[in-house]
């Protein structure tokens, strides 16, 4: 998998994860194909990834008792692109929007944890130790 250029980081969103449309074209006041274009939405990927994609798709499914296994499973392949990204606030916006949001409720990183790739599950363990959370099956201990 080769590495995206950052101001290509909106567009695989929306291609990824067309259910994050809605939530794009509100925040933006555009269509989000429009959106995904301007160079404001690739300043602003923090707030992007928490307000389009972790809160509104995100959340939910991991919260839901019949979650869509599919659309977790490409939220997944798109965080684990960010978290193997070369620019550190690339990688930063995946980890504070996107993993440490999954520490907002009780099973939330167990939900997700099937569905991380390698690199998004080091850095869940990095930051399960970072705030001292012990979870039977995630972290060994």
């Amino acid at each position: 998998m080769s590495e995206i250029p950052l101001s290509d980081i909106p567009a695989l969103l929306l291609r990824t994860l067309p259910e994050t449309a809605d939530f794009i074209a509100q925040k933006y006041e555009m269509s989000a194909e429009a959106a995904v274009l301007t160079e404001e939405m690739t300043a602003d990927l923090y707030e992007v990834l928490a307000e389009c994609l972790t809160a509104p798709v995100l959340m939910p499914q991991l919260k839901s008792a019949t979650p869509d296994t599919e659309l977790l499973a490409r939220c997944w392949d798109f965080v684990e692109r960010l978290t193997a990204h070369s620019l550190e606030s690339v990688r930063g916006a995946a980890y504070f929007e996107v993993l440490e949001q999954l520490l907002d409720a009780d099973g939330l990183v167990e939900a997700a944890w099937p569905y991380m790739g390698e690199r998004t599950r080091a850095r869940t363990l990095t930051m399960l130790d970072f705030y001292g959370v012990r979870l039977p099956g995630i972290d060994g201990r």
